[in-house]
């Protein structure tokens, strides 16, 4: 486990961790600062206290403390004395022992941790810089070649006129010559410098950054057990004045305890890491083969965007070559992030789409329970008229069944999302919805896959069996009326069934899994194809669910490439 290896694309956030860290820290240290004031002015007032009912002498009360009951009073007097001075002891000790050794520790860190990124950036600009020497060489060498191979054509065409005299041949061959020499010593600096360049680039993400940040990670770690210490110190010093709450101070000290530097470490990994893999070497280009010049897959300037708009390392998807060069300002100008994290890299996407299904979830069984309360209630004023009015519940009812449909609309959207992410087929049993809490079991939902759960119904509206209303109706369709109007509409395609789908809204056709079908209509869009059983049994199913054979000379079928 090493930030060296894990997060070696993560320069900017391991700085802004790492900023948060101290950040951290100056907070705990105001946090002491206000409670060692808090202890002083409390310690004042208790004198005061104190002072005030301390018995005048020579006068009246004086001699009232002969009886034991003010003799106690007046020796808790004399204790909220040296009570108040504990209180002091305490500011004292803090004072000296956390807030003084942790802003000096502060200031030692915030110097640590500018130096390390110094480094970091120095590399970076060293690597920058041979990149470009690469890049003006390579150049070089190509346009070496052109002149060269320009120069060879023009000695040939000079050779081959019979009107040319010797002297311009010989000038012609020799200007050739000169070219062909310029670009061999072209190609012989552009090799060098290639091959100074990855023994670099290879130093730079092998050697460099990982003990760069490897040092970083060892800052952090010992900044992660300093802060430990110092809630360890400031529960001990409490615990020197104040035994009668140490119950309380050993939760502080086993909360402190329970700090793990390593375990931190790991965090930080799993928040950033991005799962990308570090560039390959660049291959040698040769531009005097005569053959066509393309650009090498893994060079540097495709990971720049200036070459290929594709690249393939290793059967892996698009990655970040190089971290630390200056991203693209537009999409960090504009700021927005898509609703399905679609520019998070794909483990970072999965985890905030996990978290954000989990999150649906318990606000979706926040709902269910409320409606479940409210429904007890109207039954207990369906039995008893006398404690209140059923119908009073009847908005109430709505408005909550109204919530839960639209969470689960937004829940199975990004249960549809983290589906593609993690590689899951489509279709979803009923036991794994029960799992991720998606399903009811006093009113089931009517969905039965992620690819079902994306789109609502044919026609574009949500139905189920629960209306807004909270009666039980279902939602009205048009689906009865348009197949009565409409001509049977002719077959343009087959489609198999690739899963089985219940077709429980209006509208729709149940089908078992390898039934053969008819389609008499393709997906407009929406996520539904129409197809038909026989004469009579015709109805959408989900377009995920089928996969369909259009006949290319059917009337309305769209070709496919």
């Amino acid at each position: 486990m090493s930030w060296g290896t894990e997060l070696w694309d993560q320069f900017d956030n391991l700085e802004k961790h790492t900023q948060w860290g101290i950040d951290i820290l100056e907070k705990y240290i105001k946090f002491v600062k206000e409670r060692t004031e808090i202890e002083l002015s409390y310690a004042k007032q208790l004198r005061n206290l104190a002072k005030k009912y301390q018995p005048k002498k020579n006068s009246k009360e004086e001699e009232e403390y002969r009886y034991t009951a003010c003799k106690a009073f007046l020796s808790t007097l004399n204790e909220m004395n040296d009570y108040a001075g504990q209180h002091e002891v305490i500011s004292e000790n803090m004072t000296s022992n956390i807030t003084v050794e942790l802003a000096r520790y502060v200031q030692e860190l915030k110097q640590e941790r500018k130096s390390y990124f110094h480094d970091g950036r120095k590399a970076q600009q060293h690597i920058e810089i041979c990149w470009k020497q690469l890049e003006s060489s390579k150049r070089r060498f190509e346009r070496d070649c052109k002149e060269a191979d320009r120069a060879q054509q023009y000695f040939e065409k000079m050779d081959a006129d019979i009107n040319v005299t010797k002297a311009d041949v010989e000038k012609a061959r020799q200007q050739a010559q000169v070219r062909h020499q310029m670009a061999e010593d072209s190609k012989a600096d552009y090799s060098s410098i290639l091959q100074k360049f990855n023994h670099e680039q290879h130093e730079y993400y092998y050697t460099h950054i990982p003990n760069i940040f490897q040092k970083i990670q060892e800052m952090e770690e010992r900044r992660i057990v300093r802060i430990g210490e110092s809630m360890k110190t400031y529960a001990e010093v409490d615990r020197q004045v104040i035994p009668i709450i140490g119950k309380c101070l050993d939760e502080i000290v086993k909360a402190a305890e329970s700090i793990d530097q390593k375990n931190d470490s790991q965090l930080v990994i799993e928040a950033y890491k991005s799962g990308f893999e570090p560039p390959g070497d660049i291959e040698f280009e040769d531009y005097t083969q005569p053959m066509k010049r393309t650009v090498s897959d893994n060079s540097l300037s495709n990971s720049r965007g200036e070459g290929k708009p594709e690249l393939k390392f290793g059967g892996k998807s698009k990655g970040k070559l190089w971290p630390f060069i200056k991203k693209n300002k537009l999409s960090l100008k504009l700021g927005a992030t898509p609703e399905d994290f679609s520019n998070l890299p794909p483990e970072q996407r999965r985890k905030k789409l996990q978290q954000k299904v989990d999150e649906l979830n318990k606000e979706i069984q926040k709902e269910m329970d409320q409606r479940d309360a409210i429904t007890k209630m109207k039954d207990v004023y369906l039995k008893n008229p006398q404690m209140g009015d059923p119908a009073s519940l009847d908005h109430k009812l709505t408005e909550v069944s109204q919530n839960i449909e639209k969470l689960r609309l937004e829940a199975q959207k990004f249960e549809a999302w983290l589906a593609e992410v993690e590689g899951r087929l489509p279709a979803r049993s009923e036991q794994a919805r029960r799992q991720s809490g998606m399903f009811d079991a006093q009113n089931p939902a009517t969905v039965n896959s992620c690819a079902q759960d994306r789109e609502s119904s044919p026609d574009g509206s949500y139905t189920e069996e629960q209306s807004q209303e909270g009666e039980g109706k279902v939602l009205a369709t048009d689906f009865d009326d348009e197949f009565d109007e409409e001509e049977p509409l002719p077959a343009i395609g087959t489609c198999k069934a690739l899963y089985t789908f219940e077709g429980q809204n209006e509208g729709t056709i149940s089908v078992a899994e390898g039934e053969t079908l008819y389609v008499i209509e393709e997906d407009k869009g929406d996520g539904w194809t129409r197809i038909r059983r026989n004469e009579d049994e015709e109805g959408y199913v989900p377009t995920s669910y089928v996969e369909v054979y259009l006949d290319k000379n059917a009337k309305g079928a769209k070709t496919y490439i």
